[in-house]
């Protein structure tokens, strides 16, 4: 079976194709926390008892991801708000996904 050669990244290192190499991964991290840094608590931002009433509202009307029918665990927002506060608490906004769904499929949706 083929494969495709390592690359040479420009730190130097030799990485297989679709891996990244320790340098790579220590600067996301770090862009990372600067970001988190500056970004508001999940309180500020919206996410408060509220919030968490109304969650739990929908997800007892909305049981099952729609993504793949599994028991759904989070309320996901189907545009991003970006502090929109009518958008953030529009209903016809809001999706039911269990949580592997939201955090790899929806992720990787929205990233591109």
């Amino acid at each position: 079976m083929p494969y495709s050669a390592p690359s040479i990244r420009a730190c130097g290192c030799i990485v297989a194709k679709g891996e990244r190499c320790q340098h790579m991964v220590q600067r996301d991290r770090e862009r990372k926390a600067a970001f988190d840094q500056t970004r508001p608590s999940a309180r500020q931002r919206g996410y408060d008892s509220k919030w968490d009433q109304a969650r739990a509202e929908f997800l007892a009307a909305n049981p099952r991801c729609v993504m793949c029918g599994a028991p759904s665990r989070v309320v996901d927002h189907k545009t991003p708000h970006r502090g929109d506060r009518r958008l953030f608490w529009s209903r016809s906004n809001w999706q039911a996904l269990c949580t592997p769904c939201h955090s790899s499929r929806k992720q990787r949706e929205e990233n591109r």
